[in-house]
């Protein structure tokens, strides 16, 4: 779900040879991006709502929600579509960046443009991006065997402008940037701490749904062959443990989309 310009999909294509892959987003925009990289060979992209999805109930094998939890008007109905779609004892599970925490990766940013008077506009449900609140959204799916990590991300800018000009892409600051004054930016762009090395965390979860098969999708859905062991999924889909801090490092692999 919330295929997006296409990444986590692109991930699942690569390390899963699906043989089927459905991806959803309400953005047109994103998803004619999405259209354009190599996972569209295999993935089909449509428009779609996370809390009605257009699927039949127990159609995959896994749902995953990609980085957008927190952009659902109603958390709890996008994880209880993601339960309904997929089969029994199929997995659902999601990742998302720790919006109150200090995870996110323009933090750095958007700090610097409150102490400028600024506003750029934030996810709706930023509340449901905390451990807790995502364990307690999939217990209240009646989901089984919830299971929680979080991960941890670095990335290295070779200089500030690589770091500048990578997060003016983001739809989230991206525009008010735009609609700002040159003195006011090039004021924003002397603010932020310049420092080449970030490190930013997410939490993830996962459980089971009531019931055994083969078919993952995720927010962006993919369907795998039905021969395909669950444990083959994990190891492929969910797969790098980069040797970083805290417990387990639950499937990433550099760049993250933010």
């Amino acid at each position: 779900m919330a295929a997006a310009m296409g990444p986590f999909t692109e991930l699942l294509v690569e390390r899963s040879a699906p043989v089927e892959v459905e991806g959803i987003d309400p953005s047109e925009g994103q998803l004619a991006f999405a259209r354009t990289r190599p996972s569209a060979r295999v993935a089909k992209f449509t428009k779609g709502d996370a809390m009605a999805l257009p699927f039949a109930t127990g159609s995959f094998d896994a749902a995953v929600m990609a980085l957008v939890l927190v952009f659902v008007p109603d958390p709890r109905k996008g994880v209880d579509e993601m339960a309904r779609v997929v089969r029994p004892d199929g997995t659902v599970a999601t990742y998302m960046w720790d919006m109150l925490g200090g995870g996110f990766p323009l933090d750095p940013i958007i700090l610097e443009m409150h102490g400028m008077g600024l506003a750029p506009p934030r996810p709706p449900q930023m509340g449901a991006s905390r451990m807790e609140a995502l364990r307690d959204l999939w217990n209240a799916a009646g989901l089984k065997d919830v299971e929680t990590r979080e991960i941890t991300v670095q990335r290295t800018f070779a200089n500030f402008d690589d770091f500048w000009m990578a997060k003016l892409k983001a739809p989230s600051i991206g525009p008010t940037i735009a609609a700002m004054e040159s003195r006011d930016v090039e004021t924003l762009t002397c603010r932020p701490t310049r420092r080449r090395r970030r490190t930013h965390h997410l939490w993830c979860v996962r459980a089971r749904d009531k019931g055994s098969r083969t078919k993952v999708t995720n927010f962006g859905f993919g369907s795998w062959p039905s021969n395909a062991a669950p444990s083959k999924l994990r190891r492929k889909a969910f797969l790098r443990k980069p040797a970083l801090s805290q417990k387990h490092v639950f499937a990433v692999s550099e760049p993250l989309p933010i």
